[in-house]
């Protein structure tokens, strides 16, 4: 049984910043790569960035245009995404996903993740 369990989510005045956090636990943590995606209400769960199981590779999507960092900590079981500069418009339930066997790849599509977190509410007020 594999768990995830995000963090850190909460309400942020426009241009702030938050941290999230994501635990994995029940496997071994360098096998999997790593996603963080969001979904607003009435849209779709899109992609915001992910990480290789190596941590060799990472993906970002087009909009966020350098403002979020993904990184993981293999020591720990742990991914995070630092996100600064934050507006309106990334108000979501962010959540956190891994990949089985992709220690090289750092995959952008839903369907290709096999395990997903609860969800943590980000609330960015204007």
């Amino acid at each position: 049984q594999v768990q995830l369990v995000e963090s850190g989510g909460g309400l942020v005045r426009a241009g702030g910043s938050l941290r999230l956090s994501c635990v994995i636990a029940g496997r071994t943590f360098s096998d999997y790569a790593m996603g963080w995606f969001r979904q607003a209400p009435g849209k779709e769960r899109e992609i915001v960035a992910s990480i290789s199981g190596s941590s060799s590779n990472t993906f970002y999507a087009d909009f966020l245009k350098g403002r979020f960092d993904i990184s993981r900590d293999n020591r720990v079981n742990t991914v995070y995404l630092q996100m600064h500069n934050l507006k309106p418009e990334d108000t979501a339930v962010y959540y956190c996903a891994a990949a089985r066997d992709r220690p090289w790849n750092s995959p952008s599509q839903v369907a290709e993740y096999d395990y997903w977190g609860q969800g943590t509410q980000v609330t960015v007020s204007s």
